[in-house]
């Protein structure tokens, strides 16, 4: 390992503390705190007369949509505000605490100033909390959960060649014969997976979240269109989903792989089983490409808290396809904002739009489709899964995109660890609740890609495609 063990680390620290910085919010003077305070109402107050209320703080980590006065002072507030939990169709009103009473402590502030920070203090939360759980799972493994492992193994062989899917080993044979290949497809198994997910939260933070405060919509808004502006993910919507999308996928992979346990190909080849089991696992002849003596280790996946018989699902291939899907679907804006004046512009300058527009679309589709494809190449070419972990670790991906708003119940304990440590966390989402058909926040994507652009089309008079530019 080696080097490796001091600069992965501080790869990681360097895309957080870095991300921290890129999305700093430069409107805001961390230590002149009664002239922030002053431009931050007054900016408020005016976007509060092109629009509905825009909250400046909140307790909320998961999500960003929070109802809160602007024209009211931190002493001014309420201590309690109201929650609603749903699970499907109940819903219950709760109260908690209003901690935008503390918006002026230090903590707020520089919270305020730096807003990243909550999104390392989330990400931290929700990694170190699964791999707390896999690490557990990891120390406590007996022999025979490792015969269990092994076993299940083996049945998705079996179901694989059953369904004439089994093409594991002639994909890993291919990149064998080519060692500069392998060597490459080993480094971007360990070195790729942590450090281009951190990449990507904070791209899309910077790209989705606007700085505090935002003065205005991208567009002005009627009557009829208003709920679906709230729901569409052109902004920190967006950011929210994706954030608890891979929370989920967390908690769902912990479950299956812990009531399922099953063991990689790379550790079927194990020469120390004398079964019957062992010797058909043998036969295989799985090579493990990354962690043998030429391979390209990380400390991330070989230590002795890592669970080596999580292989089903793979949350490599699920994450990837998160990602993948988040880009194929983000709207593109133009450089200017576009105005309801344009709705009849002349043809040709549709024209030069959808240009402009169709270049970056193209380049997202492709990078988003590639992306996935690539992971899922290099999982299987270094035997650390096989085709069916991707496919579970696709549906996992798919249900968590689906049903991540669950998380949406636990702001009232997030409302109650913040008003613990006398926290406000500055709020950054629209008004109202992504909610899609089970009661839960779905985040969009390509219903929302598609179905969104009908409404620009009446919005308007042209072609949005799901807000993906405006002028």
């Amino acid at each position: 390992m080696g080097a490796g063990a001091f600069v992965e680390p501080l790869v990681v620290l360097t895309l957080l503390f870095g991300g921290t910085w890129v999305n700093r919010n430069t409107r805001y003077r961390l230590f002149d705190r009664h002239r922030s305070h002053a431009s931050s109402s007054s900016s408020y107050s005016s976007a509060s007369s092109s629009s509905d209320s825009t909250p400046r703080c909140s307790s909320s980590l998961l999500d960003g949509n929070r109802v809160s006065s602007p024209s009211l002072s931190a002493e001014q507030e309420p201590y309690w505000r109201k929650r609603e939990i749903r699970i499907l169709g109940w819903r219950k009103e709760v109260s908690s605490p209003n901690t935008k009473r503390f918006e002026g402590s230090f903590l707020s502030r520089l919270l305020r100033k730096f807003p990243f920070l909550v999104e390392v203090w989330y990400w931290s939360l929700i990694y170190w909390v699964y791999q707390l759980g896999r690490a557990l799972t990891a120390i406590t493994l007996v022999e025979s959960t490792v015969d269990v492992a092994r076993t299940h193994a083996l049945q998705i062989i079996h179901l694989e060649q059953h369904l004439h899917i089994f093409f594991e080993l002639p994909i890993q044979h291919w990149f064998l014969k080519h060692p500069l290949l392998m060597h490459w497809t080993n480094r971007i198994y360990s070195f790729i997976h942590i450090p281009g997910t951190i990449l990507f939260l904070v791209c899309l933070y910077y790209y989705t979240t606007p700085p505090l405060p935002s003065p205005t919509l991208p567009l002005p808004l009627s009557p009829k269109t208003k709920n679906l502006q709230t729901a569409r993910t052109s902004g920190p919507d967006l950011y929210s989903a994706r954030r608890r999308t891979m929370a989920v996928c967390n908690l769902l992979a912990f479950i299956i792989f812990t009531l399922w346990p099953c063991m990689p190909p790379r550790l079927l080849s194990d020469p120390t089983v004398p079964t019957a089991i062992g010797n058909e696992a043998r036969s295989y002849g799985f090579v493990d490409t990354v962690h043998g003596k030429p391979g390209e280790s990380s400390i991330w996946t070989q230590n002795k808290f890592c669970n080596q018989y999580a292989a089903m699902p793979s949350l490599h291939f699920g994450y990837s396809l998160l990602i993948g899907l988040t880009i194929m679907t983000i709207p593109i804006a133009s450089k200017r904002r576009r105005s309801t004046t344009t709705a009849f512009s002349s043809p040709a300058r549709r024209a030069r739009r959808w240009r402009r527009w169709l270049l970056p679309r193209l380049a997202c589709l492709v990078v988003g489709a590639a992306y996935p494809v690539l992971i899922l190449g290099v999982i299987v070419a270094t035997a650390n899964h096989f085709l069916l972990d991707a496919l579970v670790g696709a549906v996992v991906c798919g249900v968590a995109w689906v049903g991540n708003g669950v998380l949406l119940n636990l702001l009232v304990v997030e409302d109650w660890v913040f008003w613990g440590v006398g926290v406000c966390v500055p709020e950054r989402g629209l008004e109202g609740e992504v909610r899609d058909v089970f009661g839960y926040g779905g985040g969009g994507g390509i219903v929302g890609f598609l179905y969104d652009g009908l409404e620009r089309w009446e919005e308007v008079g042209e072609v949005g495609f799901g807000g993906l530019w405006t002028d």
